[in-house]
């Protein structure tokens, strides 16, 4: 009898152990791993596809916040949003120790630098054209004489850089800095993910998002490498169980993103 409560007993903690898992539980190990200061410091670059802010309360509001919050919940520790210019610096905050998961393009040359989680969502990209510049759609901008805007070292540079044979490239270093092209007639057409380019054109008339564009952008959570593996293999699971859970898609309807959906499952 006494046999049979201890195998019960056995038994339901093991279940209960395995739902902590699925729920988000963290070994101490992991949490030190995740979070060496005591807080988690999440990165991101200022995009409208990660956070704006609230222009009411001026609040950082969006899906990098939300997924943030809700690790740093599951981690039981405070939360604090690390947002870059560009994307060199946020490369860099990852050599340097400054931040602890970033939210980027996954990205072959990035992942020399950060382990990747499998993608939690995927960002359509494009062009927004310059007022008075006739091009038609997406196809029609590899031509000689076109100017193309395109933030340095993202992944739209490295791509372009691949694809326009005809084209003039020009780099900016910050997004700030892409639309500032297209203001001053630097640049006929400006590349970038379709929720910014839909925002940038509502405050510039004139301005068209072309129809087509280019292929999607997977965006992932990343860790710096030379932390222990338990840190990626914890985000890993966290980002698959978002989507699954629907936080995924919960944060981008909130943050009212056009032409991103949820990444599929692995």
């Amino acid at each position: 009898m006494r046999l049979t409560y201890y195998l019960s007993a056995l038994i339901v903690g093991l279940f209960l152990a395995g739902c902590a898992g699925v729920q988000g539980g963290m070994s101490a190990e992991t949490r030190t791993a995740l979070t060496p200061t005591g807080k988690l410091r999440v990165a991101f670059l200022a995009a409208p596809i990660y956070a704006a802010k609230d222009p009411a309360t001026g609040e950082l509001k969006g899906v990098a916040i939300d997924l943030g919050r809700e690790l740093a919940q599951r981690a039981s520790v405070p939360f604090d949003a690390v947002v870059y210019p560009t994307f060199p610096e946020l490369m860099g905050g990852a050599r340097s120790g400054q931040w602890d998961v970033a939210l980027m393009g996954v990205d072959p040359e990035r992942a020399k630098t950060v382990d990747f989680s499998a993608p939690f969502m995927n960002v359509e990209q494009g062009f927004l054209v310059r007022a008075g510049v006739t091009l038609g759609t997406a196809s029609t901008v590899d031509v000689a004489g076109v100017r193309v805007g395109v933030l340095e070292k993202s992944s739209l540079d490295a791509l372009l850089s691949q694809t326009l044979k005809n084209a003039t490239i020009v780099r900016a270093k910050s997004l700030a800095e892409n639309y500032a092209l297209l203001d001053t007639g630097k640049a006929d057409v400006v590349a970038g993910t379709k929720p910014a380019l839909f925002a940038a054109a509502s405050s510039r008339p004139g301005t068209r998002v072309l129809d087509g564009g280019l292929p999607s952008d997977q965006i992932g959570m990343a860790v710096p490498k030379g932390r222990a593996a338990g840190a990626s293999a914890y985000v890993g699971q966290f980002i698959e169980e978002a989507k699954a859970a629907g936080l995924v898609k919960a944060a981008i309807e909130r943050a009212g993103l056009r032409g991103v959906v949820v990444a599929p499952s692995k």
